[in-house]
C-alpha cells in the first residue's frame, strides 16, 4: 500500500510523457496517440527471413519471403523487425542509437517481444550484434546489448551481452554497398573465447537496432554458426524498407 501510494504521489509530480515527442500519456514508457499513429509498426504479413513487410500479402501462417530473400537466402533461419524504418520509427532508433536515449529500451524491447513471440520459443540464448570497443568507449553503451538485456528481463531470457567481439574497427557502412559492407565485414566478427561455450548446440537470437542490407547479422550468424550454434534467428527493432535489393 505504501508503495502505491508513493507511485502515485511521484505521477502526480511527475506525470507520465511520450517517450518520443514528452506529451502526457497515461502509461510509463509508451507513445501518445499521435506518435503511435505516426510510428509504423510491422504487425501484417513480413518476410519470414528479413521481416520487411510486405504488402498485399494475408498473413496465413505460411512462409513468405521477400524477392531479396528469395533470390540471395540469408544464413539465419527467421528474422522478425517490430518497426519499418522511416518517419517516426526512424527518429526513435536514431535517438535511441545516436542521442542518449538509453530509456527507449525499455518500450522497444516490448515492441520487440511482441514482434518475435515466435522466435522466442524453445529456451533461445540472446545475442547482441557488438560493437568496436573505440565505438563503445565513445558512445557509452552498446545499443543492440541494452535491447538484448531488456527483452531478456521482460522473458526471463537467457542472454549474453558480451557472446560476439568486433575485433576491428570498420569504417561507418551507411551508403556502402551490400558487397563493400559484406567485404569490410569479412572476419570481423567472431566469438568471444570466453563465452564460445554457451554458444554450443543453442537457439541463438541475434538482437540489434536495425537492419539494412543484413551484412553484420550475416557475420554474426557465421560466427555463431562457427561455435556450433544449432540454430540462429534474428530480431531487430526496425527494418529499412523494401527488403534486400542487393545493394
Amino acid at each position: 500500500m505504501l508503495r502505491q501510494q508513493f507511485q502515485t504521489a511521484v505521477s502526480l509530480i511527475y506525470p507520465s510523457a511520450c517517450v518520443s515527442c514528452g506529451a502526457q500519456v497515461q502509461d510509463d514508457f509508451g507513445l501518445c496517440g499521435h506518435c503511435w499513429a505516426e510510428t509504423e509498426f510491422i504487425s501484417g504479413a513480413a518476410c519470414d527471413s528479413c521481416g520487411c513487410a510486405l504488402p498485399g500479402y494475408a498473413p496465413d501462417g505460411e512462409r513468405n519471403l521477400c524477392d531479396g530473400c528469395l533470390a540471395d537466402p540469408p544464413p539465419w533461419s527467421r528474422g522478425r523487425a517490430a518497426l519499418a524504418y522511416g518517419g517516426q520509427g526512424r527518429r526513435l532508433v536514431l535517438a535511441f542509437k545516436h542521442g542518449d536515449r538509453t530509456d527507449l529500451a525499455r518500450p522497444a524491447a516490448g515492441w520487440l517481444q511482441k514482434a518475435g513471440r515466435d522466435l522466442l520459443r524453445d529456451d533461445p540464448l540472446l545475442v547482441p550484434v557488438p560493437l568496436h570497443w573505440s565505438r563503445l568507449l565513445r558512445r557509452g553503451y552498446n545499443q543492440a546489448a541494452l535491447l538484448a538485456q531488456a527483452l531478456a528481463l521482460r522473458g526471463n531470457w537467457d542472454c549474453c551481452p558480451d557472446a560476439l567481439l568486433r575485433s576491428k574497427k570498420t569504417p561507418a557502412l551507411d551508403h556502402k554497398s551490400r558487397a563493400d559492407r559484406q567485404n569490410i565485414l569479412s572476419g570481423v566478427i567472431r566469438a568471444n573465447p570466453r563465452q564460445a561455450s554457451r554458444l554450443q548446440g543453442r537457439k541463438v537470437v541475434l538482437i540489434d537496432d536495425v537492419m539494412t542490407s543484413g551484412a553484420t547479422l550475416r557475420a554474426c550468424t557465421a560466427a555463431c554458426q562457427a561455435e556450433g550454434a544449432r540454430d540462429v534467428q534474428v530480431l531487430v527493432l526496425a527494418r529499412v524498407n523494401g527488403g534486400f535489393t542487393g545493394v
